[in-house]
This record gives structure tokens, C-alpha cells and sequence, in this order.
């Protein structure tokens, strides 16, 4: 996604990421939305319904974890080891193994490569970060175990966030995928007729996700993924669902990765 001359904007929070976008500190943000071991990250369906955003482009990334320390410190020394709640989730094997053998805990921190940052300006001797092989190398750190993911095939999808009133940019591919999120009313076999009325468009759903609505207990927020042969088929496909929902907003119209 990232051409030359492109400045990275470093942000500790999600949220700050979409504020950024939103007062124009920066002209688009690259966010994770799902990946194939964690699944969805939750947090970023509420933050793209909460926001005037856009989705424009879609990206896969092979995702490589590995256990970090500053140098000299070996695997026995460690008796903690941080990460982004997402990445420890997708080293649960290795972690848990570690913490039958040595007592090794698990802590939730900001950011992957921020925890081998934060380790090495700490001099921290007794932890380690779960972090890109990059994080090593930036901050002058060692590998201790390569590729402690659950399962070589853990792939994260990224996405293109800019604002919504901003002009769509084009990376030359026809977008044949759309994000929607839709509100239905709580009557029996909507679900069912929204979902049909995808099918009758000739559209692919690829995902479909429910997010709760804050203040209305058990009521949710879907969101779907669907591949759409013609653009005339995408119209359909909203068109029909605005039959059958309360709310329709359309996230995002790109080119699938």
C-alpha cells in the first residue's frame, strides 16, 4: 500500500488513528481488520460505523511473529513477554507452553514493535516482545525463537482508511468487493430476507460479522463482506438490503486482495 516518500504516523491507539485521519494530520491510515488465526478485530467495526470514513483499498500480509530480548538474555531468562493482545492471541501454543515450563506470563501491551521498544530502552532483562523480525533489528535486539505463531498460514488483512468526503483514489484494479453495515428491526426472518436479497443480486458474501449496539442490549450492527460481479449487481445487492433494513451504510467499494 505504502509507495516512496510516504510518512509513517506512528499512533499508540485506534481511536487516535481514526482521529488523525479525520482532522488531517495525515491523509490515510492503514488498519488490520481480520486475521486468520484471531479473527476480526472488533474495535475497528465500531470505529468505521462511529466515523465519516472510506474504505479504499484492501491488503494481505503474512504475518511473523517472533519472541525478542534485549542481547545476552537467553529463553529461561524470561518471565514475562508483551505484545498486542492480537498477537499474543496468535502464539497461544508457544506462550502457553512457556508458561507450563518456566512460569512464563502473557501481558497485553500497545503495540508489537513498541514492546521490543519498550524493553530495550528499559533495559528489561526478565522480558521479552512478540514482534516482527524488523522490531529486532530497529532497536538493536535479539531473536530468541523464530515464528512463534500457532500456524504458518496466519495472513492479516489490512485496509485503506481515508475520509469520506475525500476524492477515491485508484490503484488501476476495478473494485469488485464491497463492506456494508446494516441494523435490522427484530422481527422474525430478516436476517434471513437480508441475506436473500443479497443471493438475488448474483453477490458473493464472503463474511458477515454482528457487533452490539452501545445502549441497546441485544441489538446489533451487522457487517458483510461481499464480491460483486457488475456494479450493477453491488446497486442491487444495497438496494435490496435497504428494503429490508433500518440502517444501511455503505464502508467501502474496492478491489479484493
Amino acid at each position: 500500500m505504502l509507495g516512496q516518500g510516504v510518512e509513517v504516523i506512528p499512533c499508540e491507539i485506534s481511536a487516535d488513528v481514526f482521529q488523525a485521519v479525520l482532522d488531517g494530520q495525515v491523509d490515510a491510515a492503514v488498519l488490520p481488520i481480520e486475521n486468520s488465526l484471531h479473527g476480526s478485530v472488533a474495535e475497528h467495526y465500531d470505529l468505521f460505523l462511529a466515523h465519516p470514513v472510506r474504505l479504499d483499498r484492501e491488503s494481505l500480509l503474512r504475518i511473523r511473529h517472533n519472541l525478542i530480548a534485549a542481547p545476552g538474555v537467553t529463553l529461561s531468562d524470561v518471565c514475562s513477554v508483551l505484545s498486542h493482545p492480537v498477537a499474543l492471541s496468535q502464539c497461544r501454543r508457544f506462550l502457553n507452553g512457556l508458561a507450563a515450563k518456566q512460569g512464563t506470563h502473557a501481558l497485553p501491551f500497545y503495540d508489537t514493535a513498541g514492546s521490543v521498544k519498550h524493553v530495550m530502552a528499559n533495559h528489561l532483562l526478565d522480558t521479552a516482545g512478540v514482534a516482527p523480525e524488523l522490531a529486532a533489528k530497529e532497536y538493536g535486539a535479539n531473536i530468541l525463537v523464530a515464528g512463534i505463531e500457532d500456524h504458518a498460514e496466519n495472513y492479516t488483512r489490512f485496509h485503506l482508511v481515508r475520509r469520506a468526503s475525500d476524492p477515491v483514489s485508484s490503484d488501476g484494479r476495478t473494485p469488485n468487493k464491497l463492506t456494508v453495515a446494516f441494523a435490522l428491526e427484530h422481527r422474525p426472518g430478516t436476517l434471513v430476507a437480508a441475506l436473500t436479497s443479497l443471493a438475488a443480486a448474483g453477490v458473493d458474501l464472503t463474511k458477515i460479522e454482528s457487533r452490539p449496539v452501545p445502549g441497546r442490549p441485544w441489538e446489533y450492527i451487522f457487517y458483510a463482506d461481499f464480491r460483486f460481479p457488475t456494479e450493477a449487481a453491488a446497486t442491487e445487492a444495497l438496494e435490496g438490503l435497504r428494503r429490508q433494513s433500518s440502517m444501511v451504510k455503505e464502508i467501502g467499494r474496492y478491489a479484493e486482495a
